[in-house]
């Protein structure tokens, strides 16, 4: 019986190394045959070497003779050509970090009474300027209002989006009225996301917040840039109505990449209506927009886009350069530069907006504009005030006002110019 076994056991082993024979000799370093490979690798080597001898030399590199050659002023223009999406930032777009006391106290404030800005949600390159207060000394900042996650998706905007964002904080207004009171501003912005999971859209939480700041702020000069709350007249009235200086839209983009630049609940003809209303339902309220710039517009559509917002009763355009937040969102299809945008002051000149600011830097919460806009919004009040004792003497401070209006126009405008030749 054991010699039987141990038979069996010899004989399945001897099998089994029979089997595992062949492909133990397959993995031995011995079994590999590498003289083939080194010898296919040396022709190889050897072919190369005969392609880069028989190649093209540095003559054919330079071929064409010295009148190719590109002048200093050719090199200098083409260095200086924009590629769309790839572009460098240009010199006049570089600006300070956000620093000083100012800026340190109010974002301390903000932590606290846990308020957003847009200044700092859209990564807004003026942010410095507006909090320290600037040359003008009229220190500004937007609050941006109903929480800082939008329902919709624009193609330019840094905001977060959802659609079911979180419940608005019923204590909001009195914490945002609380906070203005406390810094002393003279200028403040009210902006929000877009809350299209409300019934109303967010209205009455606008008009809300409005007027608590009325309340504990009466001197603060108030400007609302509000959403197009889907464009129902019932629900736009109410913030018009609230005790606001000026009341703001953005169209955003001409009227032929609304679609491409903007979430798809917006568009051109919605927020012209948005901004028509406005003046319907108070015509004294001054109304304001914004064009961003560099997003592939012609310059036939930008002028037809101003035309239609002063045909809207619109009285403050701005135009700036839309800068990418982030590499997920549009790319830069050119960097305007400051001689157009100059060219775009001119023109809402022209066209008759009471004021027109242009520039590289400049966003639709603009620390200059602000400046102007309260210059305005003061003697407005004054010219008011003289009506009261005489007609005639309030045509002619209707005259004074309005080149009174111009000059500070201009005097910000050169301003703006001599700090971007400074920074180039």
């Amino acid at each position: 019986m054991n010699a039987l076994l141990l038979g069996r056991s010899a004989a399945a082993t001897a099998a089994r190394k029979t089997r595992l024979l062949p492909v133990g000799r397959r993995f031995l370093a011995s079994e590999v045959n590498t003289k083939g490979d080194e010898a296919k690798k040396s022709e190889r080597s050897k072919e190369f070497a005969s392609k880069l001898k028989g190649g093209p030399g540095f003559g054919d590199f330079i071929s064409g003779g010295v009148s190719d050659v590109l002048t200093t002023g050719e090199l200098i223009e083409k260095a200086n050509r924009v590629v769309p999406g790839t572009a460098r930032l240009p010199r006049w777009l570089k600006t300070d970090i956000p620093m000083g006391g100012n800026v340190t106290r109010i974002r301390k404030t903000l932590r606290d009474l846990k308020l957003h800005t847009v200044c700092e949600e859209a990564r807004c390159p003026n942010m410095s300027e507006c909090w320290g207060g600037g040359k003008h000394g009229t220190a500004t900042a937007t609050i941006m209002i109903m929480g800082d996650t939008c329902t919709r998706g624009c193609r330019f905007c840094s905001v977060k989006t959802s659609k079911a964002p979180a419940a608005l904080d019923p204590r909001e207004p009195e914490n945002v009225a609380r906070a203005l009171a406390a810094w002393g501003l003279d200028y403040i912005v009210l902006t929000s996301v877009d809350r299209d999971d409300l019934a109303d859209f967010g209205s009455a939480h606008f008009a809300q917040t409005v007027h608590r700041i009325r309340e504990m702020a009466p001197h603060m000069m108030i400007e609302c840039l509000t959403p197009d709350f889907q464009g129902q007249p019932e629900l736009i009235e109410p913030v018009a109505l609230s005790g606001l200086d000026v009341y703001a839209h953005n169209i955003e983009t001409v009227e032929a990449l609304q679609r491409m630049v903007r979430d798809h609940r917006a568009n051109y003809r919605q927020s012209m209506f948005v901004l028509e209303h406005v003046k319907k339902t108070k015509p004294t309220l001054l109304t304001k927009s914004s064009i961003m710039l560099g997003v592939g517009e012609t310059d036939a559509e930008v002028l037809q886009t101003m035309k239609d917002l002063r045909s809207a009763g619109v009285d403050i355009v701005t135009l700036g350069q839309y800068m990418r937040p982030t590499k997920r969102h549009m790319k830069v299809h050119e960097y305007v530069t400051p001689e157009k945008f100059a060219h775009w002051e001119a023109v809402g000149n022209e066209l008759g907006f009471l004021y027109t600011a242009s520039g590289p830097l400049v966003r639709s919460s603009y620390k200059a504009g602000e400046f102007f806009i309260k210059e305005i919004l003061q003697k407005r009040s004054a010219a008011a005030s003289a009506s009261a004792s005489s007609v005639s003497a309030l045509a002619t401070g209707a005259k004074d006002q309005l080149k009174g209006m111009r000059d500070i126009a201009a005097s910000i405008a050169t301003e703006e110019r001599k700090k971007v030749d400074s920074s180039s």
